[in-house]
């Protein structure tokens, strides 16, 4: 049996979920630590294989401290899940993937990490890239975004109410000194706001909107979404764990969407004539209190579950 240190989100409910045939070809798309690829490789037979991939460069490290690193049946690939098709192309399994797992979001040792920039608990670089080689860091785009850039950034991926507020308070702090450090943002923010949600701290959604934005991460969901299908072979099932409403509403729209006929607007229809792609497995899954307790990070979580059709 693999062991691991990690304990991943809804692993039981995943499991269920994927319903992993031992021959089968599965991936997690979200290596992370690697607590889901140790259940899925306890799961697999010696035919079945496993391709894990994380854009994150630690995550390599913990892949190849794994007990599971020398396993035949496990491949590891430092890539973003916006390029599937190609990743699924690399190993010939196009058409022939019986499950795809997506754990989105910042991981708790992300979080957990200063030097990574991802929390506004802890003093650290202002950074929040999920690969600290590539693209533009959170400290970068704070200190030269207009104010409107960053007013829509926090309203439209954080949903915050006092955004303006918070752009305001931030053109006018980097004008005295530049924003560089993570305790220097949050504080900032508290003080923008006029009044804090119970057991919330003020500076969570806009940190979450300015990740979100400096890695685009809706916008490689959606397109990764639609890398699924053809990768699915028929029977194959897609598991989505979301902690954030626009992720989630991303992911439902695209199950609901395919989970009806592209032909229903051209009613009325006979029940041979339509033609659905998914069948939604369940309906939307949260933690028990159970774990929330054990774990509180996952009280946001959604699990979504769907099964390619045709």
């Amino acid at each position: 049996m693999v062991i691991t240190l990690h304990k991943p989100v809804l692993s039981a409910e995943v499991m269920t979920g994927l319903a992993i045939i031992p021959g089968g070809y599965y991936m997690d798309c979200t290596f992370g630590r690697g607590g889901h690829s140790a259940l899925i490789l306890e799961k697999l037979g010696p035919e079945g294989r496993l391709l894990a991939i994380d854009l994150d460069p630690s995550a390599m490290a913990a892949a190849k401290a794994q007990p599971f690193a020398s396993d035949p049946r496990f491949i590891f690939k430092t890539a973003s899940f916006g390029d599937l098709t190609a990743l699924v192309n690399e190993q010939g399994w196009m058409g022939k993937v019986s499950g795809i797992l997506l754990d989105l979001g910042v991981s708790s040792p992300q979080l957990d990490d200063p030097l990574r920039g991802f929390s506004f608990r802890q003093e650290g670089p202002l950074d929040m890239r999920m690969d600290p080689q590539r693209g533009m860091s959170a400290a970068e785009w704070i200190n030269q975004a207009e104010e409107s850039e960053i007013a829509k950034v926090l309203r439209d991926y954080g949903e915050e109410n006092f955004s303006r507020r918070i752009a305001r308070s931030i053109v006018a702090q980097r004008k005295a000194n530049p924003i560089t450090t993570t305790t220097q943002l949050s504080k900032l923010i508290a003080n923008a706001v006029p009044f804090h949600e119970p057991n919330k701290h003020p500076a969570t959604r806009s940190f979450q909107a300015i990740r979100i934005f400096i890695n685009e991460e809706l916008d490689v969901l959606e397109s990764c979404l639609a890398q699924c299908l053809p990768v699915l072979k028929v029977g194959g099932r897609l598991a989505v764990i979301s902690f954030h409403s626009l992720e989630d509403r991303i992911v439902k729209h695209f199950m609901q969407q395919h989970a009806r006929s592209h032909l229903l607007d051209k009613l009325p229809l006979r029940e041979h004539q339509i033609v659905r792609r998914l069948r939604l497995i369940n309906r939307l899954i949260r933690p028990t209190v159970v774990e929330i307790d054990r774990n509180p990070r996952a009280r946001s979580a959604r699990l979504r579950i769907a099964e390619k059709l045709a």
